[in-house]
C-alpha cells in the first residue's frame, strides 16, 4: 500500500510539474506578444508626433525666425513702448501671427512687430483697436487729476520757500 500511495504521489508531483511548467511557458509567451504589441504602438506615437510637428504651426506670438520660416512674406510695423502689451491682446483676439523684436541701440528702445503679409486685413483692424485705446488712454491722462504724491511735493516746495521764523534763545544771567 505503501508503495502504491508513493507511486501516486510522484505521478501527482510529476502532473503538477508539467502543468506548471507549461503554464509558465504560455504566461511567458503571452509577456512577450504584449511587448511586442506595446512597442509597435509607441513606435506608431512617435511617427505621429514627428508628423504633427512638422505639420503643426505656431500661433499668435513667435520668434522672428519662426515667423520667416512659415514662407508667406513678412511685414513689419514700429509700436510704442506703452502699449506692447495691449497689442498683444488685440493680435491674439484677431489671431494674427506677430513677433515683437526689441531695438536696444536707442536710448528709450523701440519695438518692431513682424507680421505675416497674409494677416494684412486683421493686422489693419488690430492697429485700429490699437490705436483707438492709445487715444482714449492718452485723453485719460489729461483729464486725470495730478497724483497725490504730486500733490504732496508740491506742498512740500511751498513748506520749504516759505519764510521761517527763527527763536531766538537768549539766555539771561541773572547776579
Amino acid at each position: 500500500m505503501n508503495e502504491e500511495v508513493a507511486s501516486k504521489t510522484v505521478h501527482l508531483a510529476i502532473k503538477v510539474g508539467k502543468v506548471t511548467v507549461r503554464t509558465l511557458y504560455s504566461g511567458l509567451k503571452k509577456f512577450v506578444d504584449e511587448c511586442k504589441k506595446e512597442m509597435e504602438k509607441q513606435d506608431a506615437k512617435r511617427d505621429q508626433k514627428k508628423e504633427s510637428k512638422q505639420e503643426k504651426t505656431v500661433r499668435g506670438k513667435q520668434s522672428v525666425k519662426q515667423l520667416v520660416g512659415q514662407g508667406q512674406g513678412v511685414s513689419s510695423l514700429e509700436v510704442g513702448d506703452s502699449g506692447i502689451r495691449d497689442f498683444k491682446r488685440i493680435a491674439n483676439k484677431y489671431g494674427v501671427d506677430f513677433a515683437i523684436v526689441k531695438d536696444k541701440t536707442e536710448d528709450p528702445p523701440r519695438y518692431v512687430v513682424f507680421f505675416k503679409a497674409k494677416d494684412v486685413d486683421a493686422i489693419t483692424q488690430v492697429l485700429k483697436e490699437y490705436s483707438a485705446m492709445q487715444m482714449k488712454r492718452k485723453q485719460k491722462a489729461e483729464k486725470q487729476k495730478p497724483s497725490i504724491l504730486e500733490k504732496l511735493n508740491l506742498f512740500k516746495e511751498k513748506v520749504k520757500n516759505t519764510p521761517r521764523k527763527d527763536k531766538e534763545k537768549r539766555k539771561e544771567h541773572e547776579r
